[in-house]
């Protein structure tokens, strides 16, 4: 696992568009949107970034830790769908039921289009999983701020996209 910390504002993005890249331009287009709506709720977070096997993801922690994300995206590579999640959704109150996920923590809604992604509810869900987050940091010393970090890159990445022609052979 490398961790690599960058000073990075949100719009420096080199290193996680070249994540991207293999992605077709509407879905980094959605996904970046996303990341600018997230980054502006809670900007003196930090970002989180990993480039995995199976998806790229990033996401938003009041420290270094994964366990204290409230908010994260992931685009996965095999279906491009895209994820906005929070890694303690079980946690939160989604009173309109709109977040998907029986797992016993995360929580998510697939985002295809701008235009139906519910900004205002999202938001008041983000503030409740970042007040929720900051709850589970015991040692007040772990608190950083602004970092980007590159937190793991695969040395493998999955490249097969699910297509109509696969569909069609199972």
């Amino acid at each position: 696992m490398i961790e690599k910390y960058l000073k990075m504002s949100k719009d420096q993005t080199k290193e996680l568009l070249q994540f991207l890249k293999p992605f077709d331009k509407k879905v980094v287009d959605i996904a970046m949107w996303l990341r600018e709506f997230a980054w502006d709720l809670f900007p003196k977070s930090n970002e989180l970034i990993y480039d995995a096997y199976n998806a790229v993801a990033f996401g938003w922690s009041p420290t270094e830790k994964l366990g204290h994300t409230y908010c994260s995206i992931a685009v996965y590579r095999t279906n491009q769908h895209i994820h906005f999640g929070f890694y303690w959704g079980n946690e939160i109150h989604d009173p309109e039921k709109i977040l998907l996920g029986k797992g016993n923590q995360y929580r998510y809604i697939l985002v295809s289009d701008k235009k139906d992604f519910p900004k205002s509810y999202i938001k008041k869900l983000v503030i409740e999983a970042y007040a929720n987050s900051l709850a589970k940091v015991k040692d007040q010393k772990q608190i950083t701020e602004g970092k980007t970090i590159v937190k793991s890159v695969s040395p493998k990445r999955r490249t097969d996209k699910i297509t109509i022609s696969k569909i069609k052979k199972k």
